[in-house]
């Protein structure tokens, strides 16, 4: 297989990275777009027994950061919050628990969602994702422990903070509610 396909067959999972980073079609599609183009202008560089996803995923990522760094646009505004006019695809997921799953995830900084997106949507190992991201992977390992953490919290906790599960006792604030369920823990097979 050629170089040239070899990039074109990652793009689908390219474009969801894109997605999940940006929240917006558009943006996205143009990112993908930006990143095969560097990819392709750039194939001498790629090390030929690495992984091209990774690499991808790594021009990709810089790509976007330098396009938030030229928008300025490093936090977002909750009214036009891109996870608004995200709708939810019939028949695989219900739509309010997709809803807050979005809300949720843009909710993390972006160190976080991005290591969540790249080891539990991407399946990179922490090894790929570090060097996707140039931090150590013990950084990724914690990076992604937090993450987890974090979103499990906002995805339990409603906006006032309290518990209102039935389940369990009322709670009076952050120190009452049910016993902390440790964070799972992903067990891959080395490649």
């Amino acid at each position: 297989m050629s170089f040239e396909a070899e990039v074109i067959s990652w793009l689908p999972q390219l474009r969801r990275y894109a997605r999940a980073l940006t929240g917006d079609r558009a943006w996205a599609d143009d990112l993908v777009q930006d990143t095969a183009e560097r990819a392709l202008a750039r194939w001498a560089a790629f090390r030929p027994n690495s992984n091209l996803r990774a690499w991808l995923l790594t021009i990709l990522r810089h790509l976007y950061i330098d396009q938030l760094r030229g928008r300025r646009e490093i936090a977002i505004d909750e009214e036009s919050a891109p996870w608004r006019n995200l709708e939810a695809p019939q028949g695989e997921v219900d739509g309010l628990v997709l809803r807050d799953l979005q809300r949720a995830l843009y909710g993390l900084p972006l160190e976080q969602r991005e290591v969540l997106l790249l080891v539990c949507v991407e399946e990179l190992t922490y090894q790929e994702a570090s060097k996707a991201l140039g931090v150590p992977v013990g950084t990724v390992m914690s990076r992604l422990s937090r993450g987890r953490e974090h979103l499990r919290v906002l995805l339990e906790a409603p906006s006032t903070g309290l518990t209102t599960d039935p389940t369990t006792e009322p709670a009076t604030g952050a120190a009452q509610g049910p016993a902390r369920k440790p964070p799972l823990k992903v067990v891959r097979n080395p490649r």
